[in-house]
């Protein structure tokens, strides 16, 4: 036990400094305008210095790209983060049809606030902006030649340049990216004398933002529009809040362990192990289960939650309640698989309170915006009611052997990609594939844990189930009229 609490106050302070260490030294203020959530970054020398506007992409925040005010801030930028209509802090909505006018209204906002501050030359500005934030600051740019010069890091649809506008544009793509992606920034970027492609190594459409390389490009790019560099600081490593993040995460993972071992009361239970029989069982589950989330990717496109003002979680919203009642509903005529009875202590419910704040904290902290604003109150626990359906469901199933709540979770995502690319959800369900299997098998992990101490089904369903409608309630966009 000591070591274990060695280990968690280690990855606790770990976690803890890096994410508080990072922006040292730069003059940080957030504020308002227009109902745009704006936060500024400022750097450490006083003077006059050219600003520029990150803008993030779809279901992303200000949060989410705070490595670039970092970056530019310490090289001597003033810089300006948006949170887009339905993102981040931001109350209002995201129309569902067309929402160039409002990003674009966004980002006017960003500029005009950043040109009125007392330290930035208002004649030399830029922008850079990532996917949909991407399109949205090459569009600008295009219709506001002002603009100096132009990043556009994963941009979308080669529709948002035109053949000679914006000048000084920049695109840049990662290597494992989508082709599509790398095929827009080249045809962007060919045949024109001010404009650059460039192919960042090793990464994806969300890791390209904590690439060093990624931020060296978009220096190097500004400070040759701008005549120079600004100073010779290095550039601080970007990843550095994100692997404060994992850091505090996997302390609050380990700490689950003692906390449901002090809650319930009980001794702990063995984990579970693997045999041939164990394999065929785990092979009739995924079946079943593959049964009922075909099922579910079908009907969900014809319930009502689709109507819900909150992009694409509509559709997962029907597809994970339809899904978790047909397992259910198969469970409860074999009762070869329910799992044992547990009654538990009810200070388990105290779980809930530290699994909602093993998931809040850290990402809210150093990663992107976690915490609910406006509308995402209620949304949220339609959300977190939805998965915790499902998630009762696959325990029934499951017998209460964690590692049969792999499979169910395996073809969950696997059918939900399918939705994708069918066309019954957005694509965009695609791009976020590595973070919804991560929440997934954490929830996993989770239940292995409550089991050992005899937890009650619901408890670990509801519990489990905050770790996966968290982020997701708090950062796909509001989205609707």
């Amino acid at each position: 036990m000591k070591r274990l609490l060695f280990v968690l106050l280690l990855l606790a302070a770990g976690g803890s400094w890096l994410i508080a260490g990072a922006g040292h030294g730069l003059r940080h203020a957030h504020v308002t305008s227009a109902g745009v959530p704006l936060d500024e970054v400022h750097p450490a020398v006083s003077g006059r210095h050219p600003g520029v506007v990150v803008a993030h992409g779809y279901a992303g925040s200000a949060k989410l790209m705070a490595p670039f005010g970092d970056t530019l801030a310490a090289r001597g930028y003033v810089v300006v983060l948006l949170d887009f209509a339905g993102h981040g802090a931001s109350t209002r909505r995201l129309p569902n049809q067309d929402s160039t006018g409002i990003l674009q209204h966004d980002l006017d906002v960003a500029l005009a606030h950043l040109r009125s501050l007392s330290d930035v030359d208002a004649s030399k500005v830029a922008l850079v902006g990532h996917s949909m934030g991407a399109g949205a600051v090459t569009r600008y740019a295009g219709a506001h030649p002002e603009v100096t010069a132009t990043v556009a890091i994963s941009l979308p649809d080669a529709a948002d340049a035109s053949a000679g506008r914006p000048a000084r544009l920049l695109t840049m793509a990662g290597a494992l990216e989508f082709p599509a992606f790398r095929s827009v920034a080249g045809s962007v970027a060919a045949g024109h004398g001010d404009r650059a492609l460039r192919i960042i190594p090793g990464v994806e459409h969300i890791t390209i933002l904590y690439a060093p390389e990624t931020h060296r490009q978009m220096v190097k790019w500004l400070d040759d529009a701008f005549g120079g560099a600004r100073n010779d600081h290095a550039i601080p490593f970007p990843a550095r809040r994100l692997i404060g993040t994992v850091l505090l995460m996997l302390a609050f993972l380990l700490g689950f362990h003692p906390l449901v071992a002090w809650l319930s009361g009980t001794a702990a239970r063995p984990w579970p192990r693997c045999s041939g029989s164990s394999w065929r069982r785990t092979a009739r589950i995924a079946g079943v289960t593959v049964v009922a989330a075909v099922i579910g990717a079908v009907f969900a496109r014809l319930l009502p939650s689709t109507r819900l003002p909150l992009a694409i979680a509509g559709y997962v919203v029907g597809y994970a309640t339809v899904t978790g009642a047909l397992l259910f509903a198969y469970a409860s005529r074999r009762s070869a698989y329910q799992p044992e009875s547990a009654t538990g202590s009810p200070r388990l419910l105290l779980a809930v309170a530290y699994a909602i704040t093993s998931i809040a904290v850290p990402v809210h902290w150093g990663m992107t915006h976690a915490w609910p604003a406006g509308d995402r109150w209620w949304l949220l626990v339609i959300v977190w009611a939805a998965f915790a359906v499902l998630a009762y469901g696959s325990e029934k199933l499951s017998g209460g052997v964690a590692l049969n709540l792999v499979p169910i979770a395996a073809v969950f995502v696997v059918v939900l990609v399918a939705a994708a690319v069918t066309g019954l959800t957005s694509g965009f369900v695609l791009l976020v594939l590595v973070p919804l299997i991560g929440l997934l098998l954490w929830q996993a992990l989770w239940s292995a844990f409550l089991h050992r101490f005899a937890a009650p089904t619901w408890a670990i369903a509801v519990t489990g189930a905050v770790v996966v409608a968290w982020p997701l309630a708090l950062t796909l966009p509001l989205a609707g009229p």
